[in-house]
């Protein structure tokens, strides 16, 4: 993994009240790049108004270190997405949460507007889990969803993983640490590029760095235990068309498991699954709205 991931999340489900709201906007941009007035509320203030977030947001963005774009809506009410400039990136470079992360300063509003759509439907995502992990007392905050990490998978080649997912489910005294890499789909790319990406996994799963100038090490290992004790599931979230074609979609990476030796291999010893963006937000990850795609009945995440 670049110096773009982290080998240990952070613990608290949410950020602290005592924590100044503006230096947690500032960090959130930091780790999420791009995010609404109404993200950022649910992210970091849940319980908060929309006009304390809208406050502190432009008191940020007088003083520098924050700019927006307007997203169209064909109801024409306003609605601003919220990136860093490179003041605020240089501001946040060495705080520590976000210790490892490489800035991402966008240094304009054409910038950002290009990664706009994808960055927040990643965004809605993370929070599709952090609502429910508040609702069932479990751990998933701002700084446990690690958006673009990078893996070297061999050959001069990487994949980057939308976001890497640290969450922790508390039954009783009982903790179970989880993790997945999340891909979302806006259904802009063919259905046949979505599915490749199961085999840049598949890859990631077999590789092995080399050291440059040594022999083999029969102990060395898959590289991906460098940073994980075990390999995160993987998850599809998918949006942006009609229900029959997001099912397609879902079929399509169900038969690259099956046809793909490699895929297949990953299948027999990782976690893989997809589900719709609007069915997390409305029934919750934890519903049975996942299909495994190496086959079965719908199921929450933590069953896959």
């Amino acid at each position: 993994m670049s110096s773009a991931a982290r080998s240990t999340p952070a613990t608290k489900p949410a950020p602290s009240p005592a924590e100044p709201l503006a230096h947690q906007v500032l960090a959130g941009l930091a780790q999420h790049r791009i995010a609404t007035t109404s993200q950022l509320r649910r992210m970091l203030r849940p319980d908060g108004t929309r006009q304390l977030m809208s406050r502190v947001l432009n008191r940020l963005r007088s003083d520098g270190f924050v700019d927006c774009t307007v997203l169209p809506d064909a109801n024409r009410t306003r609605t601003n997405a919220w990136y860093l400039t490179q003041e605020g990136a240089r501001l946040t470079r060495n705080l520590p949460v976000l210790r490892g992360r490489p800035p991402y300063p966008i240094t304009s509003t054409a910038a950002a507007s290009l990664k706009t759509p994808h960055t927040l439907a990643v965004v809605r995502a993370h929070l599709a889990f952090a609502a429910e992990a508040r609702q069932l007392g479990h751990e998933h905050g701002p700084w446990d969803w690690t958006p673009e990490v990078s893996h070297s998978i061999g050959e001069g080649e990487r994949i980057m993983a939308d976001a890497v997912m640290y969450y922790t489910v508390v039954e009783s005294e009982h903790r179970r640490k989880l993790r997945a890499f999340v891909e979302v789909d806006r259904s802009t790319m063919s259905s046949e590029r979505l599915a490749v990406k199961l085999i840049e996994y598949a890859r990631l799963f077999q590789y092995e760095a080399q050291p440059v100038g040594r022999r083999r090490q029969a102990t060395a290992g898959p590289a991906w235990l460098r940073w994980y004790p075990v390999f995160p599931r993987v998850l599809f979230v998918l949006t942006g068309a009609s229900r029959a074609r997001l099912e397609n979609r879902m079929s399509d990476l169900q038969a690259m498991v099956a046809q793909h030796p490699l895929v297949a291999a990953l299948a027999r010893e990782v976690r893989l699954g997809a589900a719709v963006l609007e069915d997390l937000e409305q029934h919750g990850p934890s519903q049975d709205v996942w299909l495994p795609l190496a086959g079965g009945r719908t199921r929450p995440w933590t069953d896959l």
